[in-house]
């Protein structure tokens, strides 16, 4: 069944993306499951999504791709018209400079198809890994975030302070033009920091409407304070999503599937050894109270509610929860035409 005329254009103004994890359901070998994320990337440009966003992850099979923006090169040269965005690369685990170089590459290698999602991330191992430490994690995003800013600034050269200290050097390749940020936020403090600079948030599945709603009005104020305007700033949320042809039948199908595959965020370790862990069916119950999983009609209304959060330009759609290839190819296809009725690419 096709989306009816009155669906197509339902979203006008708001973007809708794919957000992949390169989830690693149980017993799909690691090889599968990057390729599969490959798959699902190139069927998106083929139903008509406007890009593709890819999540990082270090050391957990929740998520297989331990370098989203390495993900998005290898996508970006594989299409021809979707963006690619990362959702997000963990600044408290990289160099600023080297991130946003490899940034600038992608963007002007890609005719301008590139966005950049960062985040602090978590005070997981990967600081002992990677040798950043806890203290850049809990204090260090800040300079980290302004640190990147400057160098996708279009300046001729720039210099390292703080802890970043290092003399004045040439930005090569200058970008043509400042590559798109979006910065990663569940606090207000992280929303604060994001305000204040006038960059856009990346807003998780996690948060309600109500508390995604709060926090972009708290963004509109703390923007504005800082001589932002916040109605020019395009926020990104991300929403999980599965349809099928009744409501039951798809809370059936992630209820039984993504239970097991947030069972492996139990492999995180903090950075003092310690792990955490959640009741994973609880969990699930929350997104289902308000994500867009359901009957085409369910997933359209609370796709529209989506879309009217205050500033919100891009829709980012998990479509992994259902487990498989198959599966989450049929979910992509099925959104696309059905739910959201995008024209296919030519």
């Amino acid at each position: 069944m096709t989306a009816d005329s009155s669906t197509r254009g339902r979203l006008m103004g708001v973007d809708a993306h794919l957000f992949l994890l390169a989830a690693q359901h149980p017993g799909v070998p690691d090889a599968r499951v990057l390729a599969d994320a490959h798959a699902y990337g190139l069927a998106a440009e083929r139903a008509g999504y406007r890009g593709v966003w890819m999540a990082e992850h270090h050391f957990i099979s929740y998520g297989l791709c331990p370098s989203a923006i390495a993900f998005a090169g290898h996508l970006l040269g594989a299409t021809r018209r979707i963006t690619v965005g990362t959702a997000a690369c963990i600044l408290s685990n990289r160099h600023p400079v080297a991130l946003a170089e490899e940034a600038v590459l992608l963007d002007e290698l890609s005719g301008g198809r590139f966005h950049l999602g960062v985040a602090r991330g978590g005070p997981w191992v990967d600081l002992e890994v990677f040798g950043t430490g806890l203290d850049r994690f809990a204090t260090g995003f800040a300079e980290s975030v302004d640190l990147l800013d400057a160098w996708l600034s279009g300046a001729d050269t720039v210099a390292g302070r703080g802890r970043f200290p290092f003399r004045p050097v040439q930005v090569k390749p200058r970008p043509r033009r400042r590559v798109p940020v979006w910065i990663a936020a569940t606090s207000p403090a992280t929303v604060d920091l994001a305000a204040a600079r006038g960059v856009p948030l990346l807003l998780g599945m996690q948060a309600t409407w109500a508390e995604k709603a709060e926090l972009l009005d708290r963004y509109a104020v703390v923007a504005a304070q800082h001589g932002h305007d916040p109605a020019a700033v395009r926020h990104a949320s991300t929403h999980l999503i599965h349809v099928e042809d009744s409501d039951a039948a798809a809370e059936a199908v992630i209820r039984s599937a993504l239970p097991r595959l947030l069972a492996r965020t139990d492999d995180y370790v903090r950075n003092d050894g310690s792990r955490g862990h959640r009741s994973h069916h609880q969990y699930v119950e929350h997104l289902l109270a308000h994500q867009p999983v359901g009957a085409v009609a369910r997933c359209r209304e609370r796709l529209d509610r989506a879309a009217e959060l205050p500033g919100v330009g891009h829709l980012l759609l998990m479509v992994e929860g259902a487990g498989g290839r198959a599966a989450t190819l049929a979910t992509i296809a099925r959104v696309a035409d059905e739910v959201l009725g995008l024209p296919p690419a030519e």
